[in-house]
């Protein structure tokens, strides 16, 4: 076993073990201020532990096609009701769009057609869910470091988020609204992916369609589906309530590293 292998694997256990003081399930959490304070603690160390051993460039584990799980389990959202998505899943997905936004230079919006001529990534990873079940799969999709520099993000940029078609619940404040975020490190890693095929078939609808994140040294919360929208910004302060993700505003850490 190489040290790389041996890094990853202790760093999956810690990350592990911080999400565990509370997700008994993804639909338990615990509210306690201590328990709160010690995730936030845990997942700086697990941040500074794998940029500081881990190249920020090094590979997650790849696999070979024997290993592609013949059931790969489709998890959380598997076909959202918002209007927006299901009058573009009644097309065939041909209108489309992905914006690229916020601190860039020079804005996008990209057809599928348009994603597919960018330049491209095929991997076999695994996804592993905080819920405690991992599965490996085939992704292509386009490389999303290009497109960051196709569209100049501006010097004060510091993370991307990412807004999906799909509204978990209804608030007043639309915070129901799932997205996700990362930093530039992430980003621009040569494995982060948004993912147009699974498997070699188009993606399916339950796992995301038409659109989704790969970012293959993050468990699989950080993975957001149905992504309409590719936001740089400064921080996240003012999106959902704050904290970087739909499951990060009700308790999951933000960094989410394997």
């Amino acid at each position: 076993m190489s040290d790389t292998t041996n890094r990853r694997g202790w760093l999956k256990g810690l990350a592990a073990g911080s999400a565990g003081l509370f997700l008994a399930a993804c639909d338990k959490l615990n509210e306690s201020p201590k328990v709160q304070k010690g995730l936030a603690s845990a997942q700086g160390l697990t941040m500074r532990a794998q940029r500081l051993f881990q190249n920020r460039t090094a590979l997650a584990q790849e696999f070979t096609p024997a290993d592609i799980a013949r059931d790969f389990r489709a998890n959380g959202s598997i076909s959202p009701a918002d209007p927006a998505y299901r009058q573009l899943l009644t097309t065939g997905f041909k209108d489309y769009r992905l914006v690229i936004d916020g601190l860039v230079e020079r804005p996008l919006s990209l057809s599928l057609a348009d994603l597919r001529a960018q330049p491209s990534r095929t991997q076999i990873t695994r996804h592993d869910c905080v819920e405690g079940w991992s599965s490996i799969g085939q992704w292509k999709g386009a490389r999303l470091g290009p497109l960051l520099d196709r569209v100049g993000l501006k010097r004060e940029a510091r993370y991307l988020v990412f807004h999906c078609f799909d509204s978990l619940e209804e608030t007043l404040d639309g915070s129901g609204q799932y997205y996700e975020s990362i930093d530039l490190v992430d980003g621009y890693h040569p494995q982060t992916i948004l993912a147009y095929e699974m498997n070699g078939q188009v993606l399916p609808v339950a796992h995301g369609a038409p659109l989704r994140l790969r970012v293959e040294r993050h468990l699989g919360y950080k993975h957001a589906k149905y992504v309409s929208r590719i936001e740089a910004v400064a921080d996240f302060a003012h999106i959902g309530q704050g904290k970087g993700g739909y499951w990060e505003d009700r308790g999951y850490e933000w960094y989410g590293g394997i």
